[in-house]
């Protein structure tokens, strides 16, 4: 079994996939204090108690944005499961070619999704990914080769980084659930707040690709991943695609292209 780990700023994702089937998937807070050992024990537990054999897992691949938690989730895997876990750096081969002015930017999420889409689509495609902050990755194809190309992107506040600065910010508004509203003109303060985050953000995905397609030749797919991409992409009309798991795939993708 191959083990794949993403660890963002808010959660750590991890996948369990035999072949290319996704088995199981956990979701755990991220804790830049939480130690090796810590993360050793909730790691082997998580698999035991849904009655998967830590003894199976024979490879493990991990992507960072949290460089204060990678070496004591790198320790902990290597720990528990009796594997040093592969780590989406430089150096790696991706099959993708970045044409950012410098690759070393380029989150390592970012560039795991780039892999996953680039072996799905045979053209241009937009991946926007929610999470702390929502990611717009336009990803090309070179007509000689076939090789998928990062181009670039748009980074922007998420929906909660930006919902909590307006609560911190406005002493009067409450804290709310995001959720879709019953309508766009909120009828009372809760509904309003929910109105302008959801919609007002709809409004800003959707603006953003359009532009982007502009800067691309024309419409191409957009696909949606992170915690509130099934709540965006119903209202968008340019989001045409919700994989929750894109970023997993990418690893595991990743990972069969180093052997």
């Amino acid at each position: 079994m191959l083990l794949a780990i993403d660890i963002g700023n808010t959660q750590v994702v991890l996948g369990v996939y035999e072949g290319e089937a996704l088995v199981h998937d956990f979701r755990v807070g991220t804790v830049t204090g939480r130690t090796a050992d810590e993360y050793h024990a909730l790691f082997h537990s998580l698999l035991v108690s849904n009655e998967l054999d830590p003894e199976d897992v024979d490879g493990a691949i991990l992507a960072s944005v949290v460089p204060l938690v990678t070496d004591s989730i790198v320790e902990a895997v290597d720990r528990a499961f009796d594997v040093r876990p592969l780590v989406v750096g430089p150096g790696i081969k991706t099959g993708v070619s970045i044409r950012y002015e410098d690759p070393r930017e380029v989150g390592a999420d970012r560039i795991v999704n780039a892999v996953a889409v680039s072996e799905r689509y045979g053209s241009n495609v937009v991946v926007v990914d929610f999470g702390t902050a929502t990611t717009f990755d336009c990803i090309g194809r070179e007509e000689k080769n076939g090789c998928g190309v990062y181009l670039g992107g748009a980074i922007v506040p998420g929906i909660h980084v930006s919902a909590e600065a307006l609560f911190q910010r406005a002493a009067k508004l409450p804290k709310v659930d995001i959720a879709k509203p019953p309508s766009v003109i909120g009828r009372n303060t809760v509904n309003s707040i929910q109105a302008g985050l959801v919609f007002g953000y709809v409004a800003l995905v959707d603006g953003l690709v359009r532009r982007i397609w502009g800067e691309m030749g024309g419409p191409c797919p957009v696909v949606a991943t992170g915690g509130l991409a099934p709540l965006i992409q119903p209202e968008s009309e340019t989001i045409e695609e919700v994989d929750e798991f894109l970023t997993l795939d990418g690893l595991r993708i990743l990972y069969d292209r180093q052997s």
